[in-house]
């Protein structure tokens, strides 16, 4: 079959082979073999009478090593892989290894690959749709599930998704082993299912910047002081509601004595009152004089002379508010609160920073305004409503315990019905507390968790955090989740829209049919150590069949996918089915 080298270059061979069914061999590994010297090929390209065989690795015993120190010589001798030899690249010797999938160029072989490998590592998994990407995933886990000798018992995995295509593969994951169980939480109110909640005191500056879309640095500053103000006036006591007044009268004053037309300051002393009062400063309270009282109201009504014609009684009244000599504690505590404790607190931030006065400000601090009003009077709300209140342990607990205080392996968010903005700011705050919770943990990398993102493209992207935060959530859990055992799982259809930081920390992959000019050239770009060949080797890929190589792989090798059993519900719609109906027999 091979007779002879005729050249070697620095990292591939030509050699004379015989004219005999000569595509059978393309993909297949070779060895080069000479006294004990070893070196692995596989066969990229075969051309008149001539194969190009690209080096690999070598095997030292029966142990192999990726890349090589010395080049084949002229005179070694080139056969196919034996038995032994590729038991050893597809992980068939390890005993405690997972299945992947099987092999097609050598007649189904199981492919297997270490857990911590696989595991302990952010890994990407791409592929146009009808690729079996789905079905390649569902299979993946059901593997670690089906494992014979052990079992994933304290395995957590999140999963994040617009659809519910995977609850029909996971949903019966206790038929395994009883000891498995799936949990799932919807953002669709109207289903019968865990209803997808955040409590809000559990959110950071940084979550609500993204939950609010902040588009300004001094946004971020607003945020700090309407949580400093909100964990205050949870208290409702006595001290609290002292504090309402001082910012309500510091505010009136400050307006009161500005350079405006009556007309313009009573508007806004108006505006003021109609979204932060308090039993003794409202529009309606009654502001004593002598041998009279007048509504608060109608204290600014305007005489002839254009001013106000109870300036005087009204002024006294509101000064008796103002407290410059007690020391505010602004320190933000986590407490019971709920999102309409929330907006009372953002409009006393407006007026205690003197907005009102500041037109640019002022409009950036209402575009907040309006974006927490809309959460709170929608379906969105029902996202933060909690009963009581809760640490991070106890949320961390909720979300992986099903009844009976039984561990959920497996825990699928399904984020439907809701726009994509909304989405990916949920998925970044879901992230930032499982991060966040992971690193405080008395032993580092104890707990390990997966976030797997399906349409991977829709939240990991290159956006505006870096610039508003100084960070993004998954870059930084790509550079330091790991040690943490925080790792992700990208599954995407448009590689080319994902952030260019985390998919280069990716140490497996998974590439299934891709056939976008765009998308092949950014991955080659990007994806760290892959060559052209494993680029080529994947376009003419059958559905359910993908490249795998990484760090989970001795060598890069084409793997197909079992069917997962069940399946996910992810298949086109039987148009024949529901479109057509018989007219005529045949």
């Amino acid at each position: 079959m091979f007779k002879e080298i005729i050249a070697i270059s620095k990292n591939y061979a030509i050699v004379k082979i015989d004219n005999v069914i000569t595509d059978d061999l393309l993909n297949l590994n070779v060895v080069f073999e000479e006294n004990n010297k070893k070196i692995l090929g596989e066969v990229e390209e075969i051309m008149n009478g001539e194969a190009k065989i690209s080096f690999l690795g070598e095997f030292h015993g029966s142990k192999f090593y990726d890349g090589i120190i010395r080049k084949p010589s002229i005179n070694s001798k080139i056969r196919i892989i034996n038995a032994d030899e590729l038991a050893e690249l597809t992980g068939y010797n390890d005993n405690t290894a997972m299945m992947l999938g099987l092999s097609p160029l050598y007649n189904d072989s199981p492919i297997k690959i270490n857990i911590d490998d696989m595991w302990s590592n952010h890994s990407a998994i791409f592929g146009n749709t009808g690729s079996g990407k789905t079905y390649g995933v569902a299979r993946l886990v059901q593997n670690l599930f089906t494992m014979p000798n052990y079992i994933p018992f304290n395995s957590i995995i999140f999963i994040f998704n617009n659809t519910d295509e995977y609850d029909s593969a996971f949903s019966s994951i206790s038929s395994y082993n009883y000891n498995f169980n799936y949990k799932m939480f919807s953002t669709d109110t109207d289903k019968e299912v865990n209803i997808l909640k955040l409590p809000l005191w559990l959110l950071s500056v940084d979550d609500y910047a993204n939950i609010l879309d902040v588009t300004d640095y001094s946004q971020i500053m607003i945020i700090e002081k309407m949580l400093a103000y909100v964990s205050l006036f949870a208290k409702n006591d006595e001290k609290s509601n002292r504090y309402k007044n001082h910012l309500i009268a510091s505010a009136i004053v400050s307006v009161m004595y500005s350079n405006q037309v009556s007309a313009r300051i009573r508007d806004q002393i108006f505006s003021i009152l109609t979204d932060c009062h308090t039993p003794e400063l409202n529009l309606d309270v009654e502001v004593p004089g002598v041998g009279y009282t007048r509504t608060f109201r109608k204290c600014f009504e305007i005489d002839s002379q254009g001013q106000f014609v109870e300036r005087i009684l009204i002024t006294e009244y509101i000064k008796k508010f103002v407290d410059n000599e007690t020391k505010w504690n602004e320190d933000y505590v986590p407490t019971f609160f709920t999102i309409d404790d929330l907006e009372v607190a953002l409009n006393f931030t407006l007026i205690s920073e003197g907005l009102l006065l500041n037109e640019k400000s002022y409009a950036e601090a209402t575009a907040l305004k309006v974006k927490l009003h809309t959460i709170a009077n929608s379906s969105m709300r029902k996202y933060f409503e909690c009963d009581k209140f809760i640490t991070v342990n106890e949320f961390i607990s909720d979300l992986i315990l099903v009844g009976n205080n039984k561990r959920a392996q497996i825990i699928n968010f399904v984020l439907e019905n809701i726009d994509d903005r909304f989405a990916k700011a949920l998925v970044k705050v879901y992230a930032r507390i499982i991060f966040n919770f992971a690193k405080k943990l008395p032993t580092r990398g104890s707990m390990p968790m997966h976030l797997m993102l399906e349409e991977a493209h829709r939240y990991v992207q290159k956006d505006n955090d870096i610039n508003i935060l100084g960070y993004n959530i998954f870059e930084r859990i790509a550079k330091e989740g790991r040690k943490f055992g925080i790792c992700l799982d990208l599954i995407t259809q448009r590689p080319t829209e994902l952030s260019e930081t985390v998919l280069s920390q990716c140490s497996n992959f998974l590439i299934f049919k891709i056939n976008h000019p765009s998308d092949l050239e950014y991955i080659e770009k990007m994806v760290p150590n892959i060559s052209s060949d494993v680029i080529e080797k994947q376009k003419s890929l059958q559905s359910g069949t993908c490249v795998a190589f990484g760090k989970m792989m001795k060598i890069p090798l084409i793997v197909k996918m079992q069917l997962p059993n069940p399946e996910p519900q992810s298949t086109n719609a039987k148009i024949f089915d529901k479109w057509m109906i018989q007219w005529k027999s045949n």
